[in-house]
């Protein structure tokens, strides 16, 4: 039973966070919910950053998650810019960064991810750039939108989906780009080669080039100010920002020193949670980026840094902290923008899961759907230019059954029949 008199505290201003503490209000619970964002901005997704708020079609209003006065109507305490600096189980207390100790009851952390840094000369240039946080965005529109006025190159480190997204920006405000990829495509290890290639025409079609089998090893400047990007093939390409696009890794350093039990960095880190998005500590909860869960339908532990996972996974951490009986076994699933390309993504086939790619559609229109098997098991489909079908494919990848490779590549065939022939 929950005590009206406990306090919950949530450790994580993101789009998790925010979404764990308006589920908290909205079951009823009646005690203290304390919200700790080591940000100023008040909780807002991430998507935007890399797509319509970076592109300028959306306003900097439309990332939040929630209307500031919310917070307080809900009768949630904010604390923003504060980090969250010590976690101490014994005492079951959090101390911020100003040293204020806030007592917990239940604590959820989604803390989320940071991204990857160069670990190269030149990284202190002011023309350096990363893309995970609001005013990351705020800087990086100002700079695109200067160097396609001033003609100028941007190179971005990684073909990963931010970079990809970065680039579709960055050319839209008319910067010239350069995506420097140690694979021999964009995605590679997310979508394979044929795939990746498709990304590679696509963009090299909108004026981006790209310098594949390569990273970068130095760069360089003058006057504090970027100049080139030297990669280890020793090509130098100009430039006059650079975007450092080569991951994010989960935010672990708070659960870390508490003793928490955590996932091994070879396979992805985070938090090790449960079903029910339970640490190794009864009282502490992980959602989000940061969560290396067990996913009862892959059988396996994962960790999803996409959009869906935070939106899905602070509401279901917030029910498990309540007490109620919660199995968090939510398709991965996200979305990208790309010029005239939209696509959504569900599932989890990382390399080596599946045996083979069947595509449903004309790929050459870029108008199809991609489906990952294994043992004709669907185990990720992503449709391109092709809408209202993530339902099915996820119902496909739910049953886990067999389905027959020609009437799944068939696009006379409608998904939801394959989904009735299979009972899913």
């Amino acid at each position: 039973m929950v005590d009206a008199n406990q306090t919950f505290v949530i450790v994580g201003g993101g789009l998790a966070g925010a979404k764990a503490a308006e589920t908290l209000r909205a079951e009823g619970f009646t005690g203290r919910v304390i919200l700790i964002c080591d940000e100023r901005d008040h909780p807002y997704e991430r998507p935007p950053l890399s797509k319509g708020y970076l592109t300028g079609s959306d306003e900097r209003d439309s990332v939040f998650v929630h209307e500031p006065a919310w917070y307080a109507q809900a009768e949630i305490e904010l604390h923003l810019g504060q980090p969250a600096v010590q976690l101490d189980r014994g005492t079951k207390a959090v101390t911020l960064g100003d040293g204020t100790r806030i007592h917990y009851d239940k604590l959820l952390l989604a803390t989320g991810a940071e991204p990857r840094r160069l670990d190269i000369p030149g990284t202190d240039l002011a023309g350096v750039h990363h893309l995970r946080r609001l005013a990351h965005a705020d800087r990086l529109r100002g700079v695109l939108a200067t160097l396609g006025r001033d003609n100028g190159h941007l190179v971005i480190a990684g073909g990963g989906w931010i970079g990809l997204e970065v680039a579709a920006a960055a050319r839209g405000y008319g910067a010239e780009v350069t995506v420097v990829e140690p694979e021999p495509t964009p995605l590679h290890t997310v979508l394979g080669p044929e795939l990746g290639s498709l990304f590679t025409d696509l963009h090299r079609e909108h004026g981006v080039r790209f310098h594949f089998g390569a990273r970068l090893t130095e760069i360089t400047g003058q006057d504090g100010m970027v100049l080139a990007a030297r990669t280890d093939d020793g090509e130098e390409h100009p430039a006059h920002s650079v975007l450092a696009a080569i991951g994010a890794a989960p935010r672990t350093g708070l659960a870390d020193s508490a003793g928490l039990a955590l996932a091994d960095r070879a396979h992805g880190g985070g938090v090790l949670v449960d079903t029910s998005l339970r640490t190794s500590d009864p009282d502490i909860y992980a959602a989000g980026d940061v969560a290396a869960a067990e996913h009862p339908l892959f059988g396996n532990r994962i960790r999803v840094e996409h959009w869906a996972n935070a939106l899905n996974g602070g509401p279901a951490a917030a029910l498990a902290m309540l007490g109620r009986e919660v199995t968090y076994d939510r398709v991965p699933y996200f979305f990208s923008d790309q010029y005239d390309v939209g696509l959504e993504y569900s599932g989890w086939a990382p390399p080596g899961s599946y045996d083979q790619v069947l595509l449903r559609g004309d790929a050459t229109k870029r108008e199809f759907i991609a489906f990952w098997l294994n043992d004709g098991r669907v185990l990720a489909g992503m449709n391109v230019n092709v809408w209202d079908v993530t339902e099915p494919i996820q119902l496909l990848i739910h049953s886990g059954q067999r389905v027959d490779p020609e009437r799944l590549a068939d696009p006379t065939v409608p998904l939801g029949a394959l989904v009735r022939e299979q009972g899913a």
